[in-house]
């Protein structure tokens, strides 16, 4: 028995009587294995055909016996090591596009270098050692992703680097198929070369076929339609052959299909005898080459992985995603093999055909390593159009996802940054395209941060106060002259961006309002800032200081603190409250003292309640029933669940409205000066307190017992009925208060 059947499918151990069925469903996922792996297998070797003429073609083209046997043993390995090792039982591996696209601008590059020092043919160790070299490395950073989980850091790339990096890539893969046609790069010199009779009908034939795998394989991705394309588009040829009276031979002449290739011995790199004439001196011109290999295989790894959890509603273990496409990397390399990594084409062609087990992979590995023994003449009798109309689509199709649908994805900032990259890595190479394109990711995302508002809201004295509950008198002077309190709920972080922006604001706001006297800043939803952001605090302090403002910090973290103390920004001057409730209270305060003067509203209970009651007899009447009190700080006044029976004319001091805070603490919802009142509406309605009133201060009070009350609405019908007035006036300026207070939150 197979150990990838052991792999696939837990053996059942049970009563004799269901060995029959349990063995026939076994034998029917074998052979669903079998036949998915069998298409998965036509594929690769479409596939692998391909990738070799694209690597190995114009001054390597010699060398492409090589390029197939590197092909399938790269095919065949990671094959293996991805069926037993993947989270996905039925995953596919081996060369891809784009790791085969940046494995032919490494391989070229060697080969520029190569002829400049030494004109005469091009020896196949140093090719091969590159190539290895390049797939071990490229394991040993994926197997090194895996094992630490720095994996998920590639996917903090900005997107537009990622897209025009793959991007780049389709464009070289769809050059490349040109080049495997006509035999010519697509280059500005090189046009006038392309452009001859059989040439032009070479690469007609080649975009036929590309567009008929398109209008095909790509809409329905139906498991037959590409390998049928593939094998009718080589009959089709060799029937026009015919028709046109060409023989194979006069054919392979005219450049319609591959020269037949002599058979290449099959040996490790790292073996062969002509391995010395390795151009050592230009390893550091390979380097960045090597590092789009990595790059390439590990982004190709991650975006297959998460492309297969999306259609097959599965979710992968990315760490062993990558320490398996590390291992058979390694793997692949040692035995002369180039980079590669789960095929999400494959893999899926492979799951729709019926293959859920480990035994596709295996099948697709064996099927791989035969092509290593088939005669690579027979490469002769493949049109170059069909391998080359197969890259032509590839790419065709890559590069239609990241430059036509990104723009849907895009803002058109990010979207022009993937294009210039696409520009820069086509022209310059893929370690300036990477570099700059860090670069312009980390300025479009500055100037987009940028343009996200530091600030939540706004909101003054007049419309947003704090929770002491004030008399009509200092209500009044608080709406009259609340706009001298101007605050702003900060947001995210503060950098150079942001940070400018909220000094320009504060800057526009002081022009209108020249009546400000307290700019309040709440840090509440500030997660940082930068010393950038604390040069724009600077520039807001000169400002304050030549208006004679006062700075009210609240919130702040204390890393911003340590920040804005080192500028130095904060110092006697600039005042840092713990909460925004007691911040607003003390400006409040200071505005209330200004316009009023505090001392001035002392005029005693019996002027209270005569500006309440309108007449002196009313207020005598009232005073003859109300109890004086008067209490300590801490004291409680009245207790959670108590009954209503009483009411309390704060007359000096202040009362907080207190609740439970979960662990057994108190905390205040709202506070009460002087000349307010409290328990009014539970007097009326009689129902048990709902909330513990503590005094904050030591306090004056007049308590309206509710017999009291009762004798004053039995025989004085006329003070009650003002009274309750009264009291509905209270409740209405309440209410209004925190309408206004909600309408500023859900700004």
């Amino acid at each position: 028995m197979s150990i990838f059947s052991l792999a696939a499918r837990p053996l059942h151990i049970g009563p004799r009587v269901t060995e029959p069925a349990s063995l026939a469903t076994r034998l029917a996922g074998w052979r669903d294995d079998l036949f998915g792996g069998a298409l998965a297998s036509v594929l690769t070797i479409a596939f692998g055909l391909s990738y070799s003429v694209l690597i190995f073609a114009g001054p390597l083209a010699p060398l492409l016996p090589y390029g197939v046997a590197a092909t399938f043993i790269s095919a065949s390995v990671a094959a293996a090591v991805v069926a037993i090792g993947s989270s996905f039982p039925f995953a596919v591996a081996g060369p891809d596009s784009s790791t085969a696209a940046v494995t032919a601008i490494l391989a070229a590059t060697l080969a520029e270098h190569m002829i400049a020092g030494h004109p005469e043919a091009i020896p196949p160790g140093p090719v091969l050692m590159t190539l290895s070299g390049a797939a071990i490395v490229t394991g040993i950073v994926l197997y090194g992703f895996g094992v630490s989980r720095l994996g998920r850091a590639i996917r903090y790339v900005p997107y537009p680097v990622i897209g025009g990096f793959l991007g780049a890539t389709a464009w070289l893969i769809t050059v490349g198929g040109v080049q495997v046609v006509s035999g010519r790069k697509l280059q500005i010199d090189t046009l006038d070369a392309l452009v001859n009779t059989t040439t032009c009908y070479q690469l007609l034939a080649a975009c036929a076929l590309a567009l008929t795998i398109y209008l095909t394989w790509h809409r329905s991705r139906r498991p037959l339609a590409l390998p049928s394309i593939l094998v009718a588009g080589v009959i089709v040829a060799h029937i026009a052959f015919l028709a046109a009276g060409m023989t194979v031979s006069q054919a392979q002449a005219a450049g319609w299909t591959f020269a037949s290739l002599p058979k290449a011995s099959l040996a490790l790199p790292w073996l062969l005898a002509d391995a010395a004439p390795f151009p050592w001196r230009e390893l550091p011109a390979l380097a960045g080459n090597l590092v789009a290999v990595v790059f390439v295989t590990a982004i190709s790894t991650l975006f297959n992985t998460t492309g297969i959890e999306v259609v097959t509603h599965r979710e992968a273990d990315l760490e062993r995603e990558l320490k398996t496409a590390g291992a058979a990397n390694m793997l692949v390399g040692a035995l002369g093999g180039y980079a590669s990594c789960i095929s999400i084409s494959r893999s899926l062609l492979n799951r729709s055909a019926g293959g859920s087990g480990r035994l596709s992979g295996a099948t697709v590995a064996a099927v791989a390593a035969l092509m290593l023994v088939v005669d690579p003449a027979l490469l002769g009798y493949v049109p170059k159009f069909v391998l080359g109309g197969l890259l032509i689509y590839l790419g065709a199709e890559q590069l239609h996802r990241w430059i036509v649908d990104s723009r849907r994805r895009l803002s058109l900032l990010d979207y022009l940054s993937l294009l210039s990259i696409i520009v820069i890595i086509v022209q310059w190479g893929f370690v300036a395209g990477v570099l700059i394109g860090v670069v312009i990711g980390c300025t479009t995302f500055a100037l987009s941060v940028s343009r996200i508002s530091s600030i939540k809201y706004g909101f003054d004295g007049s419309e947003y106060r704090s929770s002491l509950d004030r008399s009509l008198d200092d209500q009044r002077a608080l709406t009259a002259h609340g706009g001298e309190i101007q605050g702003l709920n900060l947001q995210s972080y503060l950098f150079f961006g942001s940070a400018n922006r909220l000094y320009q604001h504060i800057k526009a706001l002081l022009l209108r309002h020249p009546e400000c006297r307290f700019l309040v800043f709440d840090f509440r939803q500030v997660t940082g800032i930068d010393s950038s952001a604390a040069h724009s605090f600077m520039q807001i302090k000169r400002i304050a200081q030549q208006r004679g403002l006062r700075i009210v910090l609240v919130n702040i973290p204390p890393q911003a603190e340590r920040s804005l103390r080192t500028s130095p920004f904060i110092d006697e001057s600039v005042s840092v409250i713990g909460e925004l409730d007691h911040a607003l209270e003390w400006c409040e305060n200071e505005v209330i003292a200004r316009h009023r003067g505090l001392q001035a509203d002392e005029d005693g209970l019996r002027d209270w309640f005569m500006k309440i009651l309108r007449t002196a007899e009313d207020a005598e009447q009232l005073m003859s029933r109300c109890e004086r009190v008067e209490v300590k700080a801490g004291d409680i006044v009245v207790g959670a669940g108590d009954p209503a029976d009483s009411m309390h004319f704060i007359l000096d001091g202040r009362l907080g409205i207190m609740v439970p805070a979960g662990d057994g603490r108190l905390t205040r919802v709202r506070s009460l000066g002087r000349y307010t009142t409290v328990g009014e509406m539970g007097l009326v309605s009689q129902a048990p307190r709902s909330a513990t009133i503590q005094a904050e201060v030591a306090s004056v009070l007049y308590v309206l017992h509710a017999a009291a009350f009762d004798e004053i609405k039995a025989h004085h019908p006329v003070l009650s009925q003002k009274l309750l007035t009264f009291f509905v006036t209270v409740m209405a300026e309440r209410l209004a208060f925190a309408s206004r207070t909600i309408a500023v939150l859900r700004r």
